[in-house]
């Protein structure tokens, strides 16, 4: 289940290279549960057949303003009543510059102008297209009027030559869809966020880390900024996709994320500290790479690392602090310690044999009322359920 689940969805294709890309949007739209629709310029079906998008949606495909199909011959009004939102995936210069003019001479130009629910266009063109004075004109004037304008990205075009003017992947635009459908609980809040595990370097190939792979921290940020939030994210060292509408800040260490966080820390509403911090560092650091001797394994002498989470807790002014708790047994006595001695508002605990580096979680939430069970599930569900808990807890904006 997701925000997606049973919401109509009105996927737009016009003309260009990148409608090939719309139709992975429309196959991860349907993928989440989504009901949807897919309307077509005559230029967009030269590039895709309406074909395969009946085929991925599962549903009639409109291209032509007098298609008789709909009952009342009116798919330019219909189509978009009762949708959560209409997507344009490639968004042509040209079928820009209709929406910035009001003009309405195909089907979807028409659903655009007709329509009944918020718009959203992803640009795809050439460099020097996108980089024009009118195209940029057509944007600012889009924006203006209330249309979220999605990318483009910087990147090798179709025609060969490189710049701003791709479409953004698939996967983005679906995460930019689901964050724009999720209720802003966390509208206006600022939240820093650590995530991912540490590396506390021996020499310059080894270290002392953990098996954590940022996988709970990213979705949980994923979810805060989809919930509204302008979000902060302190990352160790992992593998994960930096998610929609997120800053990254990459560290290596306990000390860099102690610093990072204690930099970003003025102003933010607050503080949820998922990373999994080693509690000890070596004392020193070998220049070259340590070598085997036989019969004489190494010493390492180990110093406590800094409690970046107590840190932020014992602030005169402290941010809303929220704990992970990750445990290989006894989980309620030693969250509820953790909640108690650092003095937080939340902490979230698991087993690390539940979820730790996997895909699924299962997690307690521990505050002052008690302690509140989340469903188990993938990571992205539980991180939605931390955030709902958390937006109750909050005291008014």
């Amino acid at each position: 289940m997701t925000e997606l689940t049973g919401k109509k969805i009105v996927v737009g294709v016009t003309g260009g290279v990148a409608a090939y890309k719309a139709a992975e949007l429309v196959r991860l739209l349907v993928k989440a549960g989504a009901e949807v629709h897919v309307a077509m310029t005559e230029a967009g079906a030269r590039f895709v057949t309406p074909v395969t998008f009946q085929a991925l949606s599962g549903r009639t495909v409109w291209v032509d303003a007098w298609d008789a199909r709909m009952p009342n011959n009116m798919a330019h009004i219909d189509l978009t009543r009762g949708a959560a939102a209409l997507i344009i995936a490639p968004a042509s210069a040209d079928f820009m510059a209709k929406l910035a003019h009001g003009m309405a001479d195909d089907l979807l130009s028409t659903l655009c102008l007709a329509r009944d629910c918020p718009l959203l266009v992803a640009p795809a063109m050439n460099r020097q297209m996108w980089q024009s004075p009118p195209t940029q004109r057509n944007a600012a004037q889009l924006r203006a009027d209330g249309v979220a304008v999605l990318g483009p990205a910087a990147g090798e075009q179709a025609c060969g030559e490189t710049g701003d003017g791709r479409m953004l992947e698939a996967e983005e635009l679906f995460a930019a869809l689901l964050a724009h459908v999720t209720p802003k609980r966390l509208a206006g809040r600022r939240v820093l966020m650590t995530a991912g595990p540490t590396f506390e370097a021996l020499d310059p190939v080894r270290g002392l880390t953990n098996i954590s792979s940022g996988k709970m921290g990213y979705a949980l940020a994923a979810a805060c900024a989809n919930a509204g939030a302008e979000v902060t994210l302190v990352s160790g060292p992992v593998s994960q996709p930096t998610p929609w509408g997120v800053q990254r800040i990459d560290v290596r260490s306990a000390a860099d994320m102690h610093r990072a966080v204690m930099q970003h820390l003025a102003r933010q509403d607050i503080f949820i500290g998922v990373a999994a911090v080693a509690d000890f560092r070596p004392a020193r650091v070998a220049g070259d790479k340590i070598k085997k001797t036989a019969g004489a394994p190494p010493t390492i002498e180990l110093l406590e690392n800094p409690d970046i989470l107590a840190d932020v807790a014992a602030q005169p002014v402290p941010p809303f602090c929220v704990g992970f708790a990750a445990e290989s047994c006894e989980l309620d006595t030693y969250a509820t310690d953790k909640l108690r001695r650092k003095r937080l508002k939340l902490v979230v605990g698991n087993l690390v044999q539940d979820g730790m580096g996997g895909d699924d979680n299962v997690v307690v939430l521990y505050d002052a009322t008690g302690r509140h069970p989340l469903p188990p599930g993938p990571k992205a569900a539980v991180a939605r359920g931390i955030v709902d808990h958390l937006a109750a807890l909050l005291p008014p904006a």
